[in-house]
């Protein structure tokens, strides 16, 4: 199966990921946040496999933005998946489904795709 990657495209860290990818000959989707939204299923799996605290990037200007009951109410898996289809900016990029069988990830991570790839 062909991995697919979500984010954003002006996303420095989605950009090296793409490269990356490239330069290793894998074939894969890209999937546009901004253009596509976050699709409910996935997001739903993502929250199963990882959690909900490594999906959030706390540390973006999207998180900043939010206010402070806002960002006080994430503390679990529902609280984070309302926040996180209301700001889809605010999912830690990239996240990358590699297969059926395979792992989900989030952020880039060479080492790790290495072994994914293989």
């Amino acid at each position: 199966m062909t991995p697919t990657l979500y984010g954003i495209p002006s996303c420095d860290t989605v950009k090296r990921a793409r490269t990356w990818l490239t330069e290793q000959g894998v074939d894969y989707r890209f999937h546009d946040f901004k253009k596509q939204g976050i699709p409910e299923a996935e997001l739903d799996a993502w929250l199963a496999a990882l959690g909900w605290e490594p999906l959030v990037n706390r540390r973006g200007t999207t998180w900043r933005k939010l206010d402070e009951p806002t960002r006080a109410g994430v503390v679990d898996s529902a609280s984070a998946r309302a926040v996180l289809l209301a700001n889809p900016s605010l999912i830690k990029r990239p996240v990358v489904n590699w297969g059926p069988q395979a792992d989900v990830t989030t952020g880039f991570d060479p080492t790790r795709w290495e072994s994914l790839i293989a």
